[in-house]
Formats: structure tokens, C-alpha cells, sequence
């Protein structure tokens, strides 16, 4: 079997446009992977093109040995560019090895450890602004079934935070917790947004509410800033979205510094790098929580993953979406009490309609964290998937 091809599809979302990344062969076999890079599509589509030069009439089977020379043929090693592409294309080769052996990609990797996975949302609080709106809003997910809940109060702050802007923030939690109720967990993101003094002040004014973490409460550029926040945090600090590779993580391990570790499948080099992540982690009994909140290949992918990491702690997954996601591709997912069912079908369980996918083209977007525009996420129309 030889690689023929390396195609991107870039879809508009909404919020940003996901990128699928497919790889055909001689024999018709096919697996799809997802690149997502938030407001740098055009440069990952060009990175994809390189390593499709590389890997044309190559074995689509050695996944190792192509994630390997690839990496090292890069030169520019890591980044969030490079290692997406990377991550993408090495996704959708573990998707073409499981179809070709007929099982999950699980079961390559040891096989499931639980049959559901418990699930938190994002974006269930898209249009609100008020702490009342976040409020209504959180009332609604609880009915749905959400057992746990994530969002960013700080509007379009930046390093430090007045002292009524701060009062805001902590009463949009005030009226979460009161509305979702005390059993509910409440994820709080920072968005790497803050300094070390800002961060451990806003730390200690959630610990009355009880989140189960503090979500990147500086950004991710130092990891010193990241501990020294942590020491001094009443409550538990997650992070590792925005780094790269099981290297890059060697550093947060030996440093102490999460409590909770949030690689991402299409950013930190794939399947088999995000276990080997995660079972770095598991020597130092720190929990797997993956960032997922891009689309609907991903989440496939990282639900394989959740299947099998015995340190796996929760899944973050978009609360909706636009509604033609159920047109991109065959998404089907089962969804009871808070917990996503394990998909059973070969390889990532997933397959992109590429007419569909074509028909809601590349279109700009930008980033909304410091314009006050945060929780516009979402068109007038949006559907539920699960």
C-alpha cells in the first residue's frame, strides 16, 4: 500500500474554521485527521503541503518511522504551525491502520479502559453578558444533563484586572454556581491571560466556589510564571493546550507545575504523542484532561484516547455548533448523564463529506479574547450533535 495523496479541507465555523486533513492510497483506503490552528489556517495548509511531499509513495502503515522523520526533517522543530499539520496527517494514519485491520484505534493502543468517557462543555454560554445571562444559560445545560461546565468570566482583560472588573468576574461565577448548583464542577478559563500577582489573586477569589481547575491562568510562554502561581493557588491549575510534544511537557512535569495537563490532538503530535504525554504524566499521578473544543475529527480522536489512558480525568467537547456540522461529516455520538460513549467502528469511527466540507469554504476570523466579544461564539443558528 503506497500513499497518493495528502489533501487539507478548510471549513468555516463560525468562531474559526476547522481544517480536516485526509490521506488516500493505491488500494482506496483513506483516514482523516484534524488540524484546527484558530486564525492560522493558511499557513498550516501550507505546512500540510510540505509533508505531502514527503510522504507521497510512501508506506501509510510505518506511523512511527514517518512521525519520526518528518519531526526530524522539519528542521524548525515544533510550533504550533508545524506540530499541527504534523498531528493532523499522523491522526489520519492511525485512522487508515485501523480500517485496514478492522478495529478502533483503541484497540491498537491496548485496548478500552472504560466504555464512556464524563464530558465538560464550552460554549454553553454563548451571547450571555451579563452574570444574570450566564446564569439562565447554566440553568439550561444543567437540565440537558451537564455535570460540568467551562467559560471565562474576564472579559476582554489583559495581565491585571481592576478591582470592579474583578468583582464582575467573580459575580458571573456567584450566579454560575448558584444557577448549575453545588454538585456541578465549574472549569474556569484564563485564556493566558494574566500575570503571576494577578493570577494567584484571582485564584484565591474562586476558592469559594470550588472549580475543579483554573484553566492557563498565565500565558504559556513560561512555565516559572505557570509554578509560581500553582505554589501559591488555592485551587487547581490546568495548562498544556498551547504546548507541543511529550518535550515540552518533560519541563511541566518536572517543574510541579498543573495539577491538571491539557494536550491537544491536533496540536501536540497526534495519537501516539498524546499517550506517550499521558503516561508521562500517569508516573507523576497527574490527570489527562485533553483540550477538545475544535471539531468533529478531533473529537474523535481524542475519544479513542480517552478510551484507553488509565489517567484520563474528563473531556472537554463544544456544547453546539453551526448547524451544517452534521453535514461535514458521519459524526454520531451517543450521549447520556454528562458521559460520551466510545465509538466501536474501525480507525477514528469518522469520515469527512468532502462536497459538504467544500461548501462552507475558508472565511476569516479573528481572535475575540480582548475585545469584549468573547462570547459571540456561536451564529443565530446553532444545533446540537450528542
Amino acid at each position: 500500500m503506497k500513499i497518493t495523496d495528502v489533501r487539507s479541507f478548510v471549513v468555516d465555523c463560525f468562531r474559526t474554521n476547522w481544517v480536516f486533513v485526509k490521506v488516500y492510497t493505491d488500494e482506496g483506503l483513506t483516514g482523516v485527521g484534524e488540524a484546527t490552528l484558530e486564525y492560522k489556517e493558511r499557513a498550516l495548509t501550507g505546512a500540510v503541503e510540505h509533508l505531502r511531499d514527503a510522504l507521497l509513495g510512501k508506506n501509510p502503515l510505518e506511523i512511527e518511522r514517518h512521525y519520526h522523520d518528518l519531526y526530524r526533517d522539519a528542521y524548525w522543530r515544533g510550533g504550533a504551525v508545524l506540530m499541527s499539520a504534523l498531528s493532523a496527517v499522523e491522526c489520519a494514519l492511525w485512522d487508515l491502520l485501523g480500517k485496514h485491520l478492522g478495529v478502533p484505534v483503541y484497540q491498537l493502543l491496548g485496548g478500552k479502559m472504560r466504555d464512556a468517557v464524563r464530558i465538560y462543555v464550552n460554549g454553553w454560554f454563548a451571547g450571555a453578558k451579563t452574570p444574570e445571562e450566564f446564569g439562565e444559560k447554566a440553568k439550561i445545560a444543567v437540565q440537558r444533563g451537564v455535570t460540568a461546565m467551562k467559560w471565562d468570566p474576564f472579559g476582554k482583560n489583559y495581565l491585571e484586572i481592576s478591582n470592579p472588573e474583578l468583582r464582575r468576574a467573580m459575580a458571573c461565577v456567584e450566579a454560575v454556581r448558584e444557577a448549575a448548583g453545588p454538585d456541578v464542577d465549574l472549569l474556569i478559563e484564563g485564556h493566558g491571560r494574566f500575570n503571576v500577582p494577578t493570577a494567584i489573586r484571582i485564584a484565591r477569589e474562586l476558592e469559594p466556589f470550588h472549580p475543579m481547575f483554573f484553566e492557563e491562568p498565565v500565558p504559556p510562554d513560561n512555565l516559572e510564571a505557570l509554578k509560581a502561581v500553582r505554589e501559591k493557588s488555592p485551587v487547581a491549575i490546568a495548562a498544556g493546550e498551547r504546548l507541543y510534544t511529550l518535550r515540552s511537557f518533560k519541563d511541566l512535569f518536572a517543574m510541579g507545575a498543573a495539577d491538571y495537563i491539557q494536550p491537544d490532538v491536533s496540536h501536540a503530535g497526534g495519537i501516539m504523542e498524546l499517550k506517550k504525554i499521558a503516561a508521562a504524566a500517569e508516573a507523576y499521578y497527574i490527570p489527562f484532561a485533553p483540550h477538545n473544543p475544535s471539531g468533529p475529527v478531533a473529537n474523535a480522536a481524542t475519544l479513542q484516547l480517552a478510551a484507553c489512558c488509565p489517567n484520563f480525568s474528563i473531556l472537554e467537547i463544544m456544547y453546539s455548533d453551526v448547524e451544517w456540522r452534521k453535514d461535514v461529516t458521519d459524526e454520531t455520538l451517543e450521549y447520556a448523564d454528562g458521559y460520551l460513549k466510545i465509538p466501536d467502528k474501525p480507525g477514528l469511527g469518522i469520515e469527512i463529506h468532502e462536497e459538504a466540507c467544500l461548501a462552507h469554504p475558508y472565511q476569516p476570523h479573528t481572535l475575540r479574547h480582548y475585545t469584549g466579544a468573547l462570547t459571540d461564539i456561536r451564529p443565530a443558528k446553532t444545533a446540537f450533535y450528542f
